[in-house]
């Protein structure tokens, strides 16, 4: 085969295929070992979900339906272009009997339309909105693959990994945010077998580049009329987007300038003072001139004083967690958390901030259980040690590396062993004890 993202050569016989595959997949689920002819792509991808702990007579889990769905879709950038998915591949989905399907970057399934019967046949398998379908939960599928691998790939027949999908072909491209390269989910064709000609591949292909100039003309989510933005989280120093320029500052003007984007009412003197320092014998006079040298970074049209003021309104990142968290939007919220509120400052209600955005973010995390959201924070800088998400995620996918780490992590900080609790017992960290 000259193409490996594309399922069947030219002239190949379907059918054929098809035994084969299923006489290759019985091979991997019992031997371990994948022999000829299963592409290189899903080879790698039977392995990813065996790791991951998928059995092939698994099923799919809905986790998000009705009002959490509708709150969460409603945030997520990729319905900013649903009209333009239904107008490129309605059509074409409900006259060849197929499905298309949007997913976010952990597979979950936000839209799922097309012909009526086709749809009767896919709720059987739980591919429905709300449905999990990365391929750490249900194996080798094409949306859940391709956001896996980054690339537009075609997973057909016995390709699947879990059997029950077997019966179904499909073909899926990732979606990227234009002005971060990030990956925001995938848009998937979903059908029969005739789904793994090479043209399917390119048409979704086609249409998530399509998608993706779609959103470089519209304006980036929570930055409504291209007002200052201000990036603090996961960095001592923060940056403020205004106007085309983007301006570093320096730790302290970070610290002045979150805490006035949360009062745009103001701040007096006093109350800047009590928040950014911590040392009762820094006088008004060190603020002063620190606020004087913040204005002449700024221009005096966006700083104001009597009180200290922004002119303008700033939107923050952790103001765009806050509000995602508020209106249900876990997956999106965890996405946007780049890491702790300006981590080095000891500024008392930077620091308040800090943790109690923190707490709030990694106990919704904890009592929600997404295998996928858990594990980016425990294996992220700030969550490599905090052993509730530790716990939490060995309920939710005890795979052998989680278990150990989990282990390891209990023998270090010197705490007995104990389950992950099904729901969250509080936000606090369990650190490392002082040597």
């Amino acid at each position: 085969m000259t193409d490996p993202w594309v399922a069947l050569e030219p002239g190949a016989d379907p059918a054929e295929r098809v035994r084969a595959l299923r006489r290759a997949h019985e091979t991997f689920t019992t031997a371990g070992t994948v022999p000829r002819p299963v592409r290189s792509v899903v080879a790698e991808s039977w392995r990813r979900s065996a790791r991951a702990g998928v059995g092939p007579d698994g099923t799919a889990s809905v986790e998000l339906s009705d009002g959490d769905l509708g709150a969460y879709r409603a945030e997520h950038p990729l319905a900013r272009v649903m009209p333009l998915f239904r107008e490129l591949m309605g059509t074409f989905a409900a006259d060849g009997e197929h499905l298309l399907a949007v997913c976010d970057a952990h597979g979950r399934l936000l839209w799922v339309e097309g012909h009526a019967a086709t749809r009767r046949r896919a709720d059987r398998m739980n591919f429905v909105p709300g449905a999990r379908w990365s391929e750490s939960a249900v194996g080798t599928n094409a949306p859940g693959t391709a956001v896996a691998v980054d690339r537009p790939v075609q997973v057909f027949a016995a390709e699947h990994f879990i059997r029950r999908v077997q019966p179904w072909t499909c073909a899926a491209a990732p979606v990227h945010d234009p002005r971060t390269g990030r990956v925001l989910g995938a848009v998937d064709i979903t059908g029969g077998d005739g789904l793994a000609h090479p043209h399917s591949l390119g048409f979704v292909q086609a249409v998530a580049r399509a998608a993706e100039a779609q959103l470089a003309l519209l304006a980036p989510p929570g930055v409504a009329g291209e007002g200052p933005l201000l990036s603090a989280l996961g960095r001592d120093e923060a940056e403020l987007a205004v106007d085309g320029r983007r301006i570093r500052l320096s730790r302290r003007h970070s610290e002045i300038l979150v805490l006035l984007s949360r009062h745009p009412e103001g701040l007096s003197g006093d109350e800047l003072l009590c928040a950014l320092y911590a040392d009762e014998s820094v006088t008004p006079v060190t603020l002063r001139a620190e606020l004087a040298r913040l204005r002449r970074l700024l221009g005096p049209e966006l700083l104001a004083s009597r009180p200290y003021r922004l002119t303008a309104a700033v939107e923050s990142d952790a103001t765009v967690v806050e509000r995602r968290l508020e209106t249900g939007g876990l997956t999106a919220a965890a996405k946007a958390y780049a890491g702790p509120l300006l981590p080095g400052s000891q500024a008392p209600a930077i620091v308040r901030l800090r943790e109690r955005l923190a707490s709030a973010l990694r106990t919704a995390l904890i009592a929600h259980r997404d295998p996928d959201l858990l594990a980016d924070w425990a294996h992220a800088p700030w969550g490599e040690e905090d052993i509730e998400v530790w716990r939490a995620l060995a309920v939710v996918r005890p795979t052998a590396p989680v278990r150990a780490r989990l282990a390891a992590l209990e023998a270090e900080l010197g705490v007995p062993a104990g389950p992950a609790p099904a729901r969250t017992r509080g936000a606090t960290y369990l650190q490392r004890p002082p040597a």
